[in-house]
């Protein structure tokens, strides 16, 4: 059976994922075969299993850095948010419902069976099993039934590191004020703590760590750095939202949906050189691009309206006008159509006029699409005629079907579906995808743009549109730049982490 150890933070988005990805590799690369888990994971960012089930995408991550396949082991229930105060609720990635948040609490006690199930699996089939936690502990409101932090910890018998964030400021009040509102219980579990996001000169630092070790009696374990790494995140709180488009020379904007999900659809495109790509989120910051990106979310109708409401439907339909590329993903696709039809109440309920970019219109449907796809895309016409016949890999999630109204557009890709949507046989089929008209392209296929080839094929064609010529074709495996960018977290974590106290930390466990 694999040991466990448990990154849990003191706040959301304090590096409990990165840490965990970091750790996972470094077990890799000694030897050992790890596996990340984590029990419940609320994010809009998911992934499709080689199954067709839906998991997290921290957890593909983290999985990758492990060298592991993911697995829907490694995150059992996922949650995504449709409103405010409710969430679709996924377990061993199939959809169970949607439930408002004081149903969910009342509920979910019933799913720790399914938790331990994955967790046991996971554990005899690894050395290491590195679980994450969710946002604190020390949510003193949601200590009942919790599954997620030291309730998982207890679960597990896993020994806890506690990370703090100092980029934010206030890391000591941080780590001595979540250890001071667990029980005695559960501090039993906490054996050592990280200062994360760390800039400037450590010694600076020493005396308070010196100060905060005697406050706790919990070793820190490490001071970790500000890390710059490229790797996908699944967090609304991501930082790629507000970091500076780039110096390139092609010019992208993608809509910053209130909702948007699996923007690391883009992430491929952010890390060229010649791209300059931005997240929009007003129309003052959209200047004149030379392609639009609409992405996919977890609710059309509502972020339809606030593309209304922003102003922003009204630009990108005078950008298409002057002969900008509009290509939306998923929801983005489903927006640019005619009319969205919603029967069953999954979103908004009603109906919705869609922008009107494509003739095509969509209803969605009580069952949810989940397929891994492999394609070419069809003969394209228009802008983007030079991708036809490339080849294209990726995956669908949506609950909604979209058919043609008339004569005009035309397929975008030839899919051949590896997994079926819920309730149908697996098996293999093919089919058409999307719709093109002019210089708008709509697709269901997340990951669109990794294909061999296919992201430079677009900046291409978009440096040529603008009349720009590249002295050299960019070229890029974006496994190997994934492959390189876990080594680069991996070797900073091992400088700035203790990994002989943490090995130690791992053997000892935590005592009955």
């Amino acid at each position: 059976m694999g040991k466990s150890i448990m990154v849990q933070g003191t706040m959301s988005n304090v590096g409990k994922s990165l840490i965990t990805a970091g750790l996972c590799r470094i077990f890799k690369q000694d030897g050992y075969k790890a596996a990340p888990f984590k029990s419940q994971n609320m994010a809009l960012n998911s992934f499709i299993t080689r199954e067709g089930l839906e998991m997290g995408r921290a957890q593909v991550m983290q999985a990758e850095a492990a060298g592991i396949e993911p697995s829907v082991l490694m995150n059992p229930i996922l949650l995504k948010p449709t409103n405010d105060t409710g969430s679709q609720v996924i377990v061993n990635g199939q959809v169970l419902g949607t439930m408002g948040a004081r149903e969910y609490f009342a509920y979910k006690k019933r799913l720790i069976p399914d938790i331990l199930r994955s967790y046991q699996e996971l554990e005899r089939q690894n050395d290491i099993i590195v679980i994450e936690g969710a946002g604190s502990p020390a949510e003193i409101n949601l200590k009942q039934d919790e599954l997620v932090n030291m309730g998982m910890a207890r679960m597990a018998k896993a020994p806890v590191l506690l990370a703090g964030d100092i980029d934010r400021g206030g890391v000591f009040a941080q780590l001595a004020g979540t250890l001071q509102l667990l029980t005695e219980e559960e501090k039993k579990y906490v054996k050592g703590t990280i200062i994360n996001k760390f800039r400037g000169d450590k010694s600076i630092l020493e005396p308070g760590v010196a100060m905060i070790e005697e406050i706790t009696g919990v070793p820190v374990v490490g001071v970790t750095p500000y890390m710059q790494v490229d790797l996908e995140e699944e967090d609304s709180l991501t930082e790629r939202f507000s970091r500076p488009g780039g110096k390139g020379p092609i010019q992208i904007a993608v809509i910053r949906l209130p909702r948007i999900s699996n923007f690391t659809d883009f992430a491929v495109l952010e890390c060229m050189e010649q791209v300059s790509l931005s997240y929009v989120s007003a129309v003052n910051e959209l200047g004149e691009p030379d392609m639009i990106l609409l992405p996919g979310t977890k609710n059309t109708m509502s972020d339809l309206k606030w593309l209304r409401e922003s102003g922003l439907e009204p630009a990108i339909l005078r950008a298409k006008e002057r002969g900008c590329i509009i290509f939306g993903i998923c929801g983005g696709y489903q927006m640019l159509g005619e009319l969205l039809l919603d029967p069953y109440q999954v979103e908004e309920g009603g109906k919705m006029r869609g922008m009107g970019l494509l003739p095509v219109e969509t209803t969605f449907t009580k069952e949810k699409t989940r397929t891994r796809v492999t394609g070419v895309f069809e003969t394209l016409t228009g802008a983007l005629a030079e991708l036809s016949g490339m080849e294209l890999e990726g995956y669908e999630i949506h609950m909604g079907l979209t058919k043609s109204t008339k004569d005009g557009g035309k397929k975008v890709a030839r899919l051949a579906v590896q997994a079926q949507s819920e309730g149908a046989e697996e098996g293999q089929h093919q089919k058409s995808d999307g719709c093109h008209l002019e210089n708008v392209y709509g697709t269901y296929v997340h990951g669109i743009f990794d294909g061999e080839g296919i992201a430079q094929a677009f900046v291409k064609i978009l440096a040529k549109k603008k009349g720009i010529v590249l002295e050299t074709a960019e070229t890029m495996d974006r496994w190997q730049y994934k492959e390189k960018q876990y080594d680069i977290l991996a070797d900073t974590m091992r400088r700035h982490l203790n990994m002989e106290k943490i090995y130690e930390i791992l053997e000892q466990g935590v005592e009955a």
